[in-house]
């Protein structure tokens, strides 16, 4: 039986999405972020029920040279495999059936109950895709960070230190997307993308008060199941460490240089056209990236075009993608 709490909407939350003439408002959605980085991500069905297992070669065949009637021993090479686990996201949703029935269009009213559900479960995959951390949070796959998470670590090389401390920094990332880099997994046999099924007309239960109570409603069921994996981690580079609080306009001082950081990082994708590269930075990394690439120079590897009707703001060659879910209080990679 469901249970009634204070997330179902209520009548005043009917007169919120109401036009004066009855019917739904379109409702604007101040909540919602911009988290381009879904649009990007390559998809592929795991090879497991649970996720998917990749082999990684870890070592190649030593050849010899030998001399005339010399022996050469056989060698091979190693391998090692890597299991990247899916997770369950859901959510549910669930509103007064008296209520559905005094909106002037009821299946407007639950579509619009619906939308930022839906949105919910957007940003919180953007968020996971970098912070997920299965360590402290099994029910969840691991993400970006926790994989670029040590200098000194084997990966190190690929985490561009922006010379920041203290825990108002924020990253920069490269990734290239592709089958044999790194995609988005769902699990085998599974269906991609949000799976949401209208549960219709169901009596719920009042979790609210020491009485329990019963009313009819309905109820919608939302499910994503996802997970990441990262075949080749040199087609990811994160600029960690860039101190918010220090970023300057003339990149002086203890001010990061974006521009700088960024020509390292784009040195260690070993071949840019293997996959789909994208720079993903939040707004005011990419508002001080576009200002100090103004200060400093004419001859800007910064440029804009326009792609597909929308203006593109490259850098080079690489579209930059804004994402909200970067974090703005990211402690120091040592």
């Amino acid at each position: 039986m469901a249970t009634l709490g204070t997330e179902n909407p209520t009548l005043a939350d009917l007169a919120k999405v109401t036009d004066p003439d009855g019917t739904i408002a379109d409702v604007v959605e101040i909540l919602n972020q911009t988290n381009e980085i879904l649009e990007d991500m390559t998809w592929m069905e795991g090879n497991l029920t649970t996720g998917h297992r990749t082999s990684i070669r870890s070592g190649l065949p030593s050849p010899t040279f030998r001399k005339m009637y010399g022996f050469v021993q056989p060698t091979k090479s190693r391998a090692v495999q890597v299991t990247d686990n899916c997770g369950m996201m859901e959510d549910y949703s669930q509103v007064d059936k008296a209520l559905v029935d005094m909106a002037g269009n009821p299946a407007a009213f639950r579509l619009q109950e619906d939308r930022p559900h839906i949105e919910g479960m957007n940003q919180t995959l953007a968020t996971k895709i970098f912070y997920g951390d299965e360590s402290t949070s099994p029910e969840e796959f691991t993400g970006f960070a926790p994989r670029y998470n040590s200098l000194s670590a084997a990966n190190g090389d690929n985490i561009i230190n922006g010379g920041g401390s203290g825990s108002d920094n924020g990253s920069i990332w490269l990734i290239c997307w592709s089958p044999n880099t790194c995609h988005g997994i769902i699990p085998k046999g599974s269906k991609a993308g949000i799976q949401q099924r209208d549960l219709g007309e169901v009596t719920i239960q009042d979790s609210v008060g020491s009485t329990s109570g019963l009313m009819q409603g309905y109820r919608t069921h939302y499910r994503w199941d996802v997970g990441l994996s990262l075949r080749d981690w040199r087609y990811a580079v994160r600029i960690a460490n860039i101190d918010r609080s220090e970023l300057l306009v003339a990149a002086t001082g203890n001010s990061a240089d974006l521009n700088d950081l960024m020509h390292q990082a784009i040195s260690e994708i070993p071949n840019g056209s293997v996959g789909r590269c994208a720079w993903y930075m939040d707004k005011q990394m990419l508002s001080m990236l576009r200002r100090q690439t103004a200060d400093a120079t004419s001859n800007s590897t910064l440029s804009m075009d326009m792609v597909g009707g929308t203006m593109q703001t490259s850098w080079g060659g690489y579209p930059i993608r804004r994402v909200d879910a970067l974090r703005t209080n990211e402690a120091t990679v040592a």
